[in-house]
């Protein structure tokens, strides 16, 4: 019999302290497509207004002035508008903003300056000098439709609009309180914390067999990082909830013990 396979982990997940893999859907390439067209659309009215502007200041001057004029034209709508407005808004341009996506940074972060500029930069050539094609076909060909711009800036576009569903944490069973609060429980590898999760919430759905047998697997991995074990006779199912309870509980006692401390340390006296 197959057995489920658990602990996938795909390039978008990312994987909080408690082992939970919170996936960032890379943007489609239409709504890449939509959203580029809308900011060369903008970019192009800006060229337009800013080259009238141009064209007004520069009668009366000489022609190295009026080709610094341009050079400086084409360096502040290519380059130093959409760079700036994709730091202020963190990864956000007009066509983005519109669709409903968000540039990103590899690891989720919120993109930078450096970022923004690079991304700029390298979008003016493959954007604008070669017509978006080798923007388009970067994009098609890569797992979360990045352009070239986006592997020389370290990034990605993902839907900003997509709700984030956690699952409810894992309860203590009660018969375990006791014992959980007196063992010594190792972190857990992510692989595995990740599984022991993803385990009991699908536990309505999976299969008895496959439940027992998957539920035993998963509590002979577990046991090599928790002493004492649990009493004898304990279900595997309320072990690995257990295990998994008292590492929150610890997790978050530390986190509040090292919040304090910075708070005493950085108060006014």
């Amino acid at each position: 019999m197959s057995m489920p396979e658990y602990a996938t982990l795909t390039a978008d997940d990312l994987v909080t302290g408690e082992a939970v893999a919170l996936d960032l859907p890379a943007a489609g390439l239409g709504s890449r497509i939509a959203s580029g067209l809308i900011d060369v659309i903008a970019t192009l009215v800006l060229l337009i207004a800013m080259i009238f502007l141009l064209i007004t200041a520069t009668l009366q001057t000489d022609a190295a002035l009026a080709a610094a004029a341009w050079i400086g034209t084409l360096v502040i709508v290519f380059v130093i508008v959409p760079t700036t407005v994709e730091t202020l808004t963190r990864g956000k341009s007009l066509g983005k903003l519109a669709v409903g996506l968000r540039t990103v940074r590899d690891d989720a972060g919120p993109i930078t300056f450096q970022h923004a500029l690079i991304r700029s930069l390298v979008g003016f050539v493959e954007v604008y000098l070669l017509s978006g094609t080798p923007a388009f076909f970067s994009a098609l060909v890569s797992s979360r439709g990045k352009r070239l711009g986006d592997y020389a800036a370290g990034t990605y576009v993902v839907r900003d609009r997509v709700r984030l569903r956690l699952a409810p944490p894992t309860m203590m069973p009660l018969p375990l309180a006791q014992w959980a609060r007196a063992a010594d429980m190792a972190s857990l590898p992510t692989g595995l914390a990740l599984a022991v999760r993803q385990f009991l919430g699908r536990l309505p759905a999976i299969d008895p067999v496959a439940r027992a047998s998957l539920g035993g697997r998963l509590a002979q991995q577990v046991q090599q990082y928790v002493a004492p074990l649990p009493p004898p006779g304990t279900p595997p199912e309320a072990f690995l909830a257990a295990v998994i309870a008292s590492r929150r509980e610890r997790d978050q006692a530390r986190l509040a013990r090292e919040a304090e401390l910075r708070q005493r340390l950085t108060a006014r006296r």
